[in-house]
């Protein structure tokens, strides 16, 4: 891509991220102003000040996403920054699948595995590595036998020393001797072979890059929970990435999976050092990414849905047990902006990566000070407008990912049609509503501990469907109950206009019980499954049974 048109294409997106940040704090402030200024609308206006940049980012790449998605022929192509045909032609590459396991259930990670190894045996040139960090002895060995007799490689390291970072690099430093590319894979990813081949062709295509990075989207789910969650995730992340991708260029994002890095590119210059205070830096994919755009690599995202996949976590405990561990792992970020080498926008992508996380406990103390305001004898109707125009602004990309398929006939045929896709983004909706009420808190909750010491670790994850008993749900859940029990109170206070404005934003805290049981319930899965409600295209698609 030439340089005259990553700059332009960076300055139109910094000017639209910039001046929606600005005029949503504006609108902010014109609002908070009526009535005169009190002591928490002025903590409001304060708390919102750091939180309006993520919205800004949220509304540049949801704009040049969803122009793309519409205008554009072939949006991944007009946004990737290397030209060329990476549907056909010859591979001389040899690739290494690569995928990282700890405590897994090896009868869900061998087939798979197997299976893309034998689709892509005719073009020769490839093997399969299982790399694992397993430290229990028993599971080690269940492990080990497991890997007998299945064509596949397989290397246990003795020590966990620098988590999956460490162990990628382990391998790539002492068994990947002739390999020139590896295809990142997690216990839960699964790639098309077509999606295996494009990225190496694109590997082969341009030496300059070291990752190119796959859009990936989540597999049919039959629980409630990751059923609801995807079908939003899969509508934003389509947006964002495209948009992120077409002024990001060469200088792009890396997620750690379904995704290809070039194997001495990345020995070279993707070793993590240790934090200042000595420990190990938990999300290692985007300063690895920042590390190899410093060493004049590129690093880019192609963002065509097809042939990637990964599983979502099974229920509400597991998923913000996950974005806690990710909140963790991007605020050591911090410490790291002052990294010598780095390129602008890869200290960006640092930034942004803190951003994500960072405004959890201001969108807190805002829901916390409105209550208070509103207790206060402070008017409320007048806030309604900010608090819609910010839910917009921070679901952009979701939301005109849903107007895209709108627009397209194809697209909401293979969504079932429109009447069926418009049921299941109403349902993500309300879903999602409820559940950031109570991941915002949750966050929150997970920073006051990082404060006060406790440190943050790398724990095996379950990926396993499961129901949640009301005594569990209570257990984890009545902290954000009373909470919202208290915000509710002082909105009631103000009457019930108070109440019902502020109900889309913050009911999940009341409800955070039943939402937690319910969204793992068995019969509301099956009732959603059986209704369609939330199916992605490739759940549509199946050949029944």
């Amino acid at each position: 891509m030439r340089q005259g048109v990553t700059i332009l294409r960076r300055a139109i997106w910094f000017a639209i991220a910039i001046s929606s940040a600005l005029a949503l704090f504006w609108l902010m402030a014109s609002t908070l102003a009526t009535g005169g200024w009190t002591l928490p609308k002025t903590l409001i206006l304060v708390c919102f000040a750091p939180a309006a940049p993520w919205l800004g980012i949220c509304v540049g790449n949801a704009l040049t996403g969803f122009a793309l998605l519409v205008f554009a022929r072939d949006p991944p192509a007009a946004a990737f920054p290397v030209p060329g045909d990476f549907e056909h032609g010859g591979i001389t590459a040899k690739t290494a699948l690569l995928v990282t396991v700890r405590n897994e259930d090896m009868a869900v990670v061998i087939p798979p595995l197997q299976g893309l190894l034998s689709a892509l045996s005719p073009y020769g040139g490839f093997v399969a590595w299982v790399i694992s960090d397993t430290m229990d002895p028993g599971l080690a060995a269940a492990e080990e036998a497991a890997m007998v007799d299945t064509g596949l490689f397989y290397r246990r390291r003795s020590e966990n020393t620098g988590f999956k970072a460490g162990n990628v690099m382990e391998f790539l430093e002492h068994h990947a001797a002739g390999v020139d590319l590896a295809i990142m894979l997690d216990a839960d990813s699964v790639m098309s072979p077509a999606a295996v081949l494009r990225l190496v062709r694109m590997m082969q295509a341009e030496p300059h890059l070291a990752i190119v990075q796959h859009l990936t989207v989540g597999l049919p789910a039959t629980s409630a929970f990751p059923r609801l969650f995807q079908f939003g995730m899969r509508a934003g992340m389509r947006v964002w990435a495209t948009g992120q991708s077409w002024w990001q260029g060469m200088e792009g994002p890396y997620w750690g999976h379904n995704a290809v890095l070039r194997v001495d590119a990345f020995r070279a210059h993707g070793r993590l050092s240790p934090l200042p205070d000595g420990s190990t830096i938990l999300s290692h994919d985007q300063v690895e990414a920042a590390l190899l755009c410093a060493a004049g690599y590129g690093v880019a995202v192609w963002a065509g849905e097809d042939g990637s996949q990964e599983a979502n976590p099974p229920a509400l405990p597991e998923f913000l047990h996950r974005d806690s561990r990710w909140l963790a792992g991007n605020l050591q970020y911090r410490w790291l902006l002052r990294l010598p080498g780095l390129r602008p926008v890869g200290r960006w992508q640092l930034v942004q990566a803190v951003l994500l996380f960072a405004g959890a406990p201001f969108y807190t103390a805002i829901l916390a000070l409105a209550a208070w305001s509103a207790a206060a004898g402070d008017p409320c109707g007048e806030v309604a407008p900010i608090a819609w125009a910010w839910a917009l602004a921070l679901y952009s990309p979701k939301l005109l990912g849903y107007v895209e398929v709108f627009v397209f006939a194809a697209r909401r045929g293979a969504y079932g049609g429109g009447t069926r896709f418009a049921g299941g983004a109403l349902a993500e909706v309300g879903f999602t509503l409820l559940l950031d009420a109570i991941a915002q808190p949750n966050k929150t909750l997970a920073m006051l501990r990082l404060a006060l010491g406790r440190r943050a670790g790398w724990l095996p994850q379950n990926r396993t469907d499961r129901g949640v008993t009301w005594a569990e749900a209570a257990r984890l859940f009545w902290p954000h109950s009373l909470f919202g029990i208290a915000v509710f109170a002082g909105f009631a206070a103000a009457g019930w206009t108070a109440v019902l404005w502020a109900a889309p934003f913050a009911i999940g805290l009341p409800l955070a019980i039943p939402f937690c049981v319910l969204t793992a319930s068995p019969s509301v899965s099956a009732w959603l499954r059986r209704h369609a409600i939330a199916a992605i295209p490739e759940e549509l698609s199946r050949t029944p049974d």
